[in-house]
């Protein structure tokens, strides 16, 4: 059995193939809601069966925007202008290593459905984002 680094679990843009906007945390969020099925000769108790599944993903990280000459690329003012404020476009992911063999990547897309940016006196101004996603969510093994 294999332990994580967690800092091999990466958050990729796959339209520029660059890290979310230096992201320094990021969960996956998985969710199954089932349905109910409860009837009267359920015998007083509850019973459901599969139903809707649902991913989400939440990330924050340190606050960096894009000078002038556009040298920096997926700072978080380029993520908020670009899937939210202007065109509100899907995001593309990779959520883990998906260069080494025989590691584990999980692949979907998702609107950004939450941006706060914070910056306190003398400290570091970071960002957090959620991401919900839509479609399906791939589970990908690296076979080469």
């Amino acid at each position: 059995m294999a332990i994580l680094n967690g800092t091999e679990i990466k958050v990729y843009s796959t339209s520029t193939n660059n890290l979310i906007a230096f992201a320094q945390n990021c969960t996956l969020n998985v969710n199954h809601s089932p349905r109910e099925i409860t009837n009267k000769e359920s015998g007083g108790f509850k019973e459901i069966l599969e139903g809707l599944r649902d991913f989400s993903i939440d990330i924050d990280g340190a606050y960096a925007w894009t000078d002038g000459s556009g040298a920096l690329a997926n700072g978080a003012d380029d993520v908020l202008e670009t899937n939210v404020l202007n065109a509100r476009q899907a995001v593309s992911f990779i959520f883990g290593d998906d260069t080494t063999l025989h590691d584990v990547s999980y692949t979907g897309s998702g609107f950004i459905t939450s941006m706060s940016l914070t910056g306190g006196t003398e400290d570091t101004a970071t960002y957090s984002m959620t991401i919900e996603g839509t479609g399906v969510l791939n589970q990908v093994v690296q076979t080469s």
